[in-house]
């Protein structure tokens, strides 16, 4: 089965109550976590928060890739724009913030009854027990990622929660540095746990390896480069490395019919099927199971086109010719673009529009490029909430990127981190970093600096770039920021040391007085 439909499990706890009317009917702790249908239940809940619009499934794009210096917003909504260029004024802004904060700590609460309750239940194979637990884990450390990542500095103050919530609870706040070091720790409890591979029916649920690799972006995150180099070599070149290669055709990583492929270290199993209206509430009975990413940045005509693609990156995609004299043809598959029709053999096609003059002339499309990858273009004319098409968010060509970068960084050979890279380039025809950038291949720290652009030509648009330039110190310091500006002038309203991280919502802040707002909020 290529998707796993995931059971939206709600348990209701009802508390602080005078009167207590019990429905026979209502599922409450008492009845359930009994059996191994319950636990499996229970684990599916927590993959069900991928579909959340607080998640991977809408506004936590707004925060990795326009934020970022890749993309931006000219919105017509005034707020929804403000905050991805730095212009955060009200705190609690739901889309911008809230939701995605609400959202992450309701997986986290997911996870939390799974480990709780799954320990207690019997089951006829201890291993099957190990592998929900081993994915409650991962799921829990994914979202501890995100909250380092997004909320998390030397001097600010998230909870840690590893209990499941009850009314009144306030918990103390955390550093950045002790979320990552709680992802940590579930990682490592998970790539104990976790099988290598699933079966064909469980294609797309946690592995070894992806817990082995969003570790290592944690490690990274922190600078800790052997822990990170240590990781992804048993992707690259150890035990796991029989199940991870490159794909040939660059574009499988981005189409619904190449789902799951040897290339996908983990992926999000999003599915157009649904019941009109599918709701996006927690409790909804029929949830909405797909992506609403296209909706949201697909051209004018086709979606709102909140976001959009800074020209930058068209430039740097065409400033080397592949081994054939052509252009790189990740650029064909990133964005939509204006010569795009000239620059690639049968690329007219956007969506139901065609890449003409008189389409790139109009007022709404002069001088804008748009988001590609992703998008449902490649099979329909249309767009909508309900995109099937999964979203890699750990793709091997990134493990060995990053295994190139923790090499270098924790003191290994330049020309085994090179190998790697030129590995990647391949892939596309690209020729060698040795020809077009020689002094990449003899100094450590041109190598390190090319393989920021890289970074950003292989990954554009897939969530990579707000966690690269945090990595990098591109936001620490005015020599970054001003790097950033030449790419991205929404970077002139930024404040070092304060909007590297997002305000904690208001509501949140006010209501516990274990935790305080972010520095310089």
């Amino acid at each position: 089965m290529k998707k796993i439909i995931f059971i939206l499990l709600t348990i209701f706890i009802i508390n602080a109550c005078d009167v207590n009317v019990d429905n026979p009917n209502t599922i409450t702790t008492a009845t359930f976590w009994k059996t191994e249908a319950d636990a499996q239940y229970g684990i599916n809940a927590v993959y069900n928060m991928f579909y959340k619009p607080g998640t991977y499934s809408r506004w936590l794009w707004f925060r990795l890739d326009l934020t970022s210096d890749e993309g931006f917003s000219q919105s017509p909504w005034a707020e929804l724009k403000e905050w991805t260029q730095f212009q955060y004024r009200n705190y609690n802004f739901w889309e911008g913030n809230s939701w995605t904060y609400r959202d992450f700590y309701e997986a986290i609460f997911r996870a939390n009854q799974v480990l709780f309750n799954v320990p207690e239940i019997e089951f006829n194979d201890v291993n099957e027990k190990n592998r929900i637990l081993g994915q409650a884990y991962f799921l829990r450390g994914v979202y501890y990622y995100n909250l380092a990542l997004l909320w998390g500095s030397d001097n600010s103050s998230l909870p840690i929660v590893l209990e499941p919530s009850t009314p009144g609870m306030q918990p103390e706040g955390n550093t950045g540095a002790e979320v990552y070091q709680q992802a940590i720790s579930d990682f490592t409890e998970a790539q104990s746990l976790l099988p290598e591979e699933w079966n064909d029916a469980n294609k797309g649920r946690a592995t070894k390896g992806a817990a082995l690799a969003f570790r290592a972006k944690c490690y990274m995150q922190m600078h800790q480069w052997a822990e990170a180099k240590n990781d992804l070599q048993w992707l690259v070149d150890g035990a796991g490395s029989q199940y991870y290669d490159l794909v040939d055709n660059y574009e499988d990583n981005f189409r619904v019919d190449t789902e799951n492929n040897i290339e996908s270290v983990f992926e999000i199993q999003y599915s157009d099927i649904h019941k009109a209206p599918a709701g996006d509430g927690d409790f909804d009975v029929d949830p909405n199971l797909g992506l609403n990413r296209g909706q949201f940045f697909a051209p004018p005509g086709i979606g709102w086109t909140d976001g959009e693609i800074r020209p930058w990156l068209v430039t740097e995609f065409k400033k080397e010719k592949d081994l054939s004299d052509g252009y790189d043809i990740r650029l064909k598959h990133t964005v939509f673009y204006s010569e795009q029709h000239l620059d690639f053999d049968n690329n007219e096609r956007i969506y139901r529009e065609v890449s003409n003059d008189d389409t790139w002339n109009r007022d709404n499309w002069k001088g804008r490029v748009f988001y590609r990858k992703y998008s449902s273009e490649h099979y329909r004319d249309f767009d909508d909430y309900h995109n099937p098409t999964n979203v890699r968010l750990i793709r091997f060509a990134d493990v060995l990127l990053m295994y190139a970068e923790s090499i270098v960084e924790s003191g290994g050979t330049l020309a085994d981190a090179v190998s790697h890279v030129d590995r990647v380039r391949a892939r596309v025809n690209m020729p060698p970093l040795a020809v077009n950038h020689p002094t990449a291949v003899s100094n450590n720290e041109a190598f390190l600096k090319r393989l920021q652009m890289e970074r950003a030509l292989e990954l554009a648009t897939e969530g990579q770039r707000w966690p690269d330039i945090k990595r990098w110190g591109l936001v620490d310091n005015q020599a970054g920021i001003d790097e950033l500006k030449e790419r991205d002038p929404d970077f002139n309203n930024f404040v070092i040391g304060r909007h590297d991280v997002l305000p904690i919502p208001s509501s949140e802040a006010d209501n516990n007085p274990n935790i305080t707002q972010n520095p310089g909020y």
